[in-house]
C-alpha cells in the first residue's frame, strides 16, 4: 500500500514546505485538485453532495497542478505526484501533452496524471470547450496524448480531433501511466478500458470495495485482466491500519488522505499539517510494506 498526500483546499504557499516532509517521511506521492475558475453562482449542482452543493469556500486556492508539480519536483527527491482530478476536456489535448511530458521530464517521471470528465458546465463554457461531448472526447484524448509522448511523428484521425504528421518534443523518457477518475458508469468503464488505474471519489469501504469488483468485471470483458492496475482511494470510514488493509486485500493500491485532520483538524496552521504529515508517517506508513 502506498499513501498519497491530498492537497485539496491548501494555501498554494504552504505547498512547498510541506513536499518536503512528505518527501522524507515515506508518502509515496502528493495530489492535487482541480479548477480554473469558481464561479459565485453554478447553473448545474455538484454531484457529490446530496444537496448540489460545493465541497469548499468562495476564495479556496486551486493552483495550476502542473506548474506546481514543476516546482516541487525541483525540490524533492523520490516524491511522485498525481491529481484528484485533473479535467482534461476542458482543455486542449496539445497543451496538456505539453505540459505533462515537461513536469515528467522535469520530475524525472515522477507523474501519475489523473483525468476526469468534469462537471461544471460553467468553466467548460468559459474555456470555450463543449461540455455534451466531453466523454467521448476524453477518450480520444487519451490515444493522441499517449501518441504524442512518444516523440515520433504522428497523426490522428477522429471524430473530433484530426490532424496530419507532426511530432512533439521533448517527449518523456518512460511511459507516463494514466488514471481515471469518477464513479460513474462511464467513467469506471474508461478506467477499466483505457487506463492504467481508477481514482475513487469520498465514498465507504464497501462501495469502493463494489466499485473494484464492477471495474475488474470490464476490465476481463476489454481482455485486461492480465494488465497492471492501480485504485487510489478516498474511503470515508477507513482512518486506521485494519482499515486501510480490509481496502488492501480489495485491490486498493494507493490511500489519498488529508493526515493533518486526524490530529489537529482543519487546521491551516502549516506548522500542525507538518506535523500531521510525519504523524501519520510514523503511525500508519511504517506499517505497511510500500514497495
Amino acid at each position: 500500500m502506498k499513501f498519497v498526500l491530498s492537497t485539496s483546499f491548501s494555501t498554494v504557499a504552504h505547498l512547498t514546505a510541506l513536499a518536503p516532509v512528505a518527501d522524507q517521511c515515506g508518502w509515496y506521492a502528493m495530489s492535487f485538485s482541480d479548477h480554473v475558475v469558481n464561479p459565485e453562482q453554478i447553473n448545474n449542482p455538484y454531484p457529490y453532495t446530496e444537496d448540489g452543493s460545493r465541497r469548499w469556500q468562495p476564495f479556496t486556492d486551486w493552483p495550476d497542478p502542473w506548474v506546481t508539480i514543476g516546482a516541487l519536483a525541483a525540490i524533492t527527491e523520490r516524491l511522485c505526484f498525481t491529481n484528484n482530478i485533473f479535467v482534461l476536456p476542458m482543455r486542449n489535448p496539445f497543451l496538456v501533452a505539453k505540459a505533462i511530458s515537461t513536469a515528467a521530464i522535469i520530475s524525472n517521471n515522477r507523474v501519475i496524471p489523473a483525468f476526469g470528465v468534469g462537471w461544471s458546465q460553467d468553466e467548460f463554457a468559459l474555456l470555450q470547450q463543449d461540455f455534451r461531448s466531453r466523454g467521448k472526447r476524453t477518450d480520444e484524448m487519451l490515444e493522441i496524448m499517449r501518441l504524442l509522448w512518444t516523440g515520433e511523428m504522428v497523426e490522428y484521425h477522429g471524430q473530433h480531433y484530426d490532424f496530419e504528421r507532426l511530432e512533439m518534443n521533448p517527449a518523456p523518457s518512460a511511459r507516463i501511466p494514466i488514471w481515471i477518475g469518477g464513479i460513474s458508469d462511464p467513467a469506471m468503464r474508461r478506467a477499466a478500458r483505457l487506463a492504467d488505474g481508477w481514482v475513487t471519489d469520498l465514498q465507504t469501504s464497501d462501495e469502493i470495495i463494489d466499485c473494484i469488483g464492477r471495474i475488474k468485471a470490464w476490465r476481463r470483458e476489454a481482455g485486461r485482466d492480465n494488465e497492471p492496475f492501480e485504485v487510489m482511494a478516498t474511503p470515508s470510514d477507513a482512518w486506521d491500519v485494519d482499515g486501510y488493509r480490509r481496502l488492501q486485500d480489495a485491490g486498493v493500491t494507493h490511500i489519498l488522505t488529508m493526515p493533518w485532520a486526524f490530529y489537529h483538524g482543519e487546521t491551516e496552521d502549516l506548522q500542525l499539517k507538518q506535523d500531521g504529515i510525519r504523524r501519520f508517517a510514523d503511525d500508519v506508513i511504517a506499517r505497511f510494506d510500500t514497495n
